[in-house]
């Protein structure tokens, strides 16, 4: 029989057998007859497989398990040695054919006597169970530690800021939300505490609390009245962790009784948060906590700032809906203690006597002139007290609107009306807080300015500051900014804040590759260095643009152009935080040439109160019309990009790449023509 008619049966009744071989298949060779191995090795043309089956599986082992096709009963053959193997069984498959197994008889083997095969049989049973014991476990990984350069092991399901709570990231159930005291009224404690950790409510709670809130505010007269004790609180503008540190200094609203001088709202990123706290607690205190309107209480301000674009990023347009109308139904005054006005903004021309105040309709959007207008808008005069003018009231240059009031405009109001003082907000205070000169019939402060937001923007290093008036004592308060939750401008996603990044990187590898010159090349003077000037020299319209020179030429601003870029992405890149501030600061747009002054200029842009103060002074306005923001816009684009060329165009470094590159690729194109 041929070797290859010898080895397919074997391939298909014992190699496909139910076994497990007790020894790795390196041992096979060793265990075999050197007469048998030569009788049935195959020629090297047939199945590879059939080269490892030996003439006996006396050294069979565990480590390669193969299922044998079953053979037909009717078969006379014997094996010898089926003792070392599984019996096969009784009922055929029709798995033979697809096996192509030939009908051929195996070879005869030598016989065994039945203790020999008995005594194998044992020990083949024995290795497997011993096998099956001893088999070592996988090693059992902890995923959840990784293990810091220094060796020490940190739990990747703890918090790397563990002082830090962790944000609530579901929204309240209504038996979290409305108090178990009181079913109609919201859980401020439970508030209080969600929002801290930046929660939301479903959309359903914040639009129940806004709309009650409404109901109450509603009733109130524009001009309210209240007396002492009592706590003057000045502007929040969206700094919720801030107000919470307001409550601590000021007292609890449970006990303390507050009035708030409004803008609640705007330049800072969670002013829904202080809009649905402060309402929840007008609900459960409508007659010991009060809140007057401010100048950024409209639709105008909260479109052009962050507050619209806060609400549809975390609740919807529905909410900012409710809130405008909430807004409109704020009052705009209050009288305390029968002593003093307290107002968001200052006086008016308008304004003779307090009945003028309760005339006014104030459930509209503010005018951009009129007494509504300048009792939210109104400024004190900055040389207040030493004026250098007789004008009672002066037009307001910083605002875009309303007047600047004088000191003889305020002492006369206060004598007419018998007042004592003015406490007003609207404008911020290096200390929280700021006493005017005060009258000559009273020697008290003609007017107060309390200002609540400490570190205004994040920018502006300030303190903040509450008015507590008790027993004829009045004690200012003050204290600092609290840690915040991060956003970036305009609730801008990562990705898009880190294009500088990846701007800057891009352009370095451009410019890298770009150089081939030496260093000794670079320093050498050039006469064809380009000059200095707005723009990258422009092509002549009568060049050949195929000529070598028109290409050169284009080579060069395009790598000029380059060196812009790159100079634009580098300044992103490095003062990227203060970057953030300044826009902050300045309406999410940077202020025209502070980009292009570089790290240094960034830095003495908001490096102190007075600085930030200038530079956010274009933001204390009445906001520009859409048209006209794009229009500033262009301009600042315009100046920037002029800035830019100068810069790349004084690069004599760069200049010299372009111009070498240029030189090499005309004469690489000069010779390939």
């Amino acid at each position: 029989m041929p070797h290859s008619d010898v080895a397919r049966p074997l391939i298909g009744r014992c190699c496909l057998a139910d076994i497990s071989l007790a020894a790795p298949l390196s041992r096979i060779a060793r265990a075999r007859d050197d007469s048998d191995s030569e009788r049935y090795r195959p020629p090297a043309s047939r199945n590879p497989i059939s080269t490892f089956i030996p003439a006996t599986c006396s050294s069979l082992g565990p480590r390669l398990t193969r299922r044998r096709p079953r053979v037909p009963a009717t078969s006379p053959t014997r094996w010898p040695f089926a003792p070392r193997c599984l019996p096969p069984p009784a009922s055929p498959t029709p798995h033979l054919a697809a096996l192509d197994i030939h009908d051929a008889e195996p070879p005869a083997l030598p016989a065994m006597d039945d203790n020999a095969q008995n005594i194998d049989q044992s020990k083949y049973l024995d290795n497997a169970i011993r096998a099956v014991k001893e088999k070592k476990p996988l090693p059992e990984i902890d995923f959840t530690l990784h293990t810091m350069e220094d060796g020490t092991q940190v739990s990747t399901l703890d918090r790397v800021c563990k002082d830090v709570q962790a944000p609530a990231f579901l929204p309240p159930t209504d038996e979290q939300f409305f108090s178990s005291h009181d079913r109609t009224k919201p859980n401020i404690t439970f508030l209080k505490q969600h929002f801290y950790r930046e929660g939301r409510l479903t959309e359903e709670q914040a639009i129940w609390i806004i709309k009650e809130g409404t109901k109450i505010l509603k009733a109130e007269p524009n001009l309210l009245e209240m007396d002492a004790p009592i706590t003057v609180c000045g502007d929040v503008h969206g700094q919720y962790y801030d107000l919470m540190k307001l409550f601590e200094v000021g007292g609890d609203p449970a006990e303390t009784r507050y009035l708030f001088l409004g803008d609640y709202v705007d330049r800072g990123y969670f002013s829904i948060e202080c809009v649905l706290y402060l309402w929840a607690l007008k609900i459960w205190y409508p007659n010991t906590l009060w809140l007057l309107r401010g100048n950024h209480e409209c639709r105008h301000l909260t479109d052009y700032f962050t507050f619209k674009l806060e609400c549809k990023h975390k609740y919807s347009e529905t909410v900012y809906e409710a809130c405008m109308e909430s807004f409109c139904s704020l009052p705009l005054a209050a009288i305390m203690n029968k002593q003093f006005l307290c107002i968001h903004g200052g006086l008016s021309p308008e304004l003779h006597t307090l009945e003028d105040i309760k005339t006014i309709d104030r459930f509209r959007e503010p005018p951009t002139h009129g007494l509504m207008c300048d009792i939210l808008w109104a400024d004190p005069l900055e040389e207040f007290g030493q004026e250098k003018t007789n004008d009672f009231f002066i037009h307001n240059h910083v605002r875009g609107c309303s007047y600047f009031f004088s000191y003889p405009a305020a002492c006369a109001f206060l004598e007419k009306n018998n007042l004592l003082s003015i406490i007003r907000a609207h404008e911020a205070q290096d200390a929280g807080y700021r006493m005017y000169r005060k009258t000559r019939t009273t020697g008290f402060p003609s007017v107060m300015t309390i200002f609540s937001a400490p570190n205004y923007l994040d920018v502006y290093n300030n303190k903040a500051a509450v008015l507590k008036y008790e027993n004829n004592v009045m004690n200012i308060r003050q204290f600092n900014c609290t840690p915040h939750p991060y956003w970036l401008p305009n609730f801008m996603d990562v990705f898009t804040w880190s294009l500088p990044f990846v701007g800057e990187k891009i352009t370095d590898m451009l410019i890298a590759i770009l150089n081939t010159c030496s260093k000794e090349e670079l320093e050498e003077e050039t006469p064809t260095s380009l000059p200095s000037g707005p723009s990258s020299p422009p092509l002549p319209e009568n060049m050949d643009p195929n000529s070598i020179e028109f290409k050169r030429r284009a080579i060069k601003n395009k790598i000029l152009a380059i060196g812009r870029l790159s100079r634009v992405f580098q300044v992103l890149r490095e003062e990227s935080e203060r970057v953030t501030e300044l826009k902050t600061a300045s309406g999410g747009r940077l202020p025209a040439g502070t980009l292009m002054l570089g790290a240094e200029g960034i830095k003495q842009a908001i490096h102190s109160f007075e600085d930030a103060r200038k530079v956010d002074l274009q933001n204390e306005r009445l906001p520009p019309s859409h048209e006209e923001v794009r229009r500033s816009q262009e301009v600042s684009r315009e100046q920037a990009l002029e800035k830019a060329t100068k810069e790349a165009d004084n690069d004599t470094g760069l200049a010299t790449v372009a111009r070498r590159i240029s030189m090499s690729s005309g004469s690489n194109r000069s010779r390939r023509s």
